[in-house]
């Protein structure tokens, strides 16, 4: 009987670590990121990927957002018979935002769509080395020169303090246009995050956790 107790505790353990590795709808493993069963994690990429998880997750409440001006543009327009140019406006910037923020979060946690009629027939070394190739010859000189054309462009309409040219429309447009910088900052950082897996599980550097 003095075993009971101990069973019903130890059988209770297995349950409250499952349910305390899901969060979001996600399964999470020992590092508290979601689950990848084809590349190791490192220091750096945990730190990364913790980051972008999170920056990802607060950009996930611009869907709320652009939903409820959604809402409120329909009933204004079919309702009160009102037109907004800049709540018009304001949608498509939050479109873009969330887009632009998502990204990055599709990319390090490999939500983003694949062609896997080949990639599924290959071995996990196989397919690091193929991501491999595209990170470092493909997606982060492209981050890279993205970046590099973004900042004075940015800058310009910052300094030029440029708004909607539709009459109504919102002012302040270099803030949308500034996001270009940030979602390639991310993408380039999640790019990096998956370079360094892939070569954790290729040579063993870095040291894969």
């Amino acid at each position: 009987m003095s075993d009971t107790p101990a069973a019903a505790s130890g059988a209770a353990a297995p349950a409250s670590r499952t349910n305390a590795s899901r969060t979001n709808g996600e399964d999470l493993d020992e590092h508290g990121l979601p689950k990848d069963r084809l590349l190791p994690r490192t220091h750096i990429s945990n730190a990364i990927d913790r980051f972008i998880l999170k920056t990802g997750h607060l950009a996930s409440w611009i869907w709320v957002a652009l939903i409820v001006g959604i809402i409120v543009n329909v009933t204004l327009r079919y309702v009160f018979g009102r037109a907004t140019v800049w709540l018009e406006e304001l949608q498509l910037y939050f479109y873009a935002i969330g887009f632009i923020l998502g990204l990055s979060y599709a990319l390090a946690y490999d939500r983003h769509v694949r062609v896997d009629a080949l990639a599924e027939r290959w071995s996990a070394r196989t397919r690091a080395w193929v991501e491999l190739f595209g990170m470092v010859f493909l997606l982060l000189p492209f981050s890279v020169a993205i970046l590099v054309e973004a900042v004075p462009y940015v800058l310009t309409a910052v300094r030029l303090n440029e708004g909607s040219p539709a009459p109504g429309g919102l002012p302040y447009t270099w803030i949308l246009k500034s996001f270009i910088i940030w979602g390639f900052a991310l993408i380039f950082l999640a790019a990096l995050s998956r370079t360094l897996r892939c070569t954790a599980l290729l040579f063993d550097r870095p040291r894969a956790l």
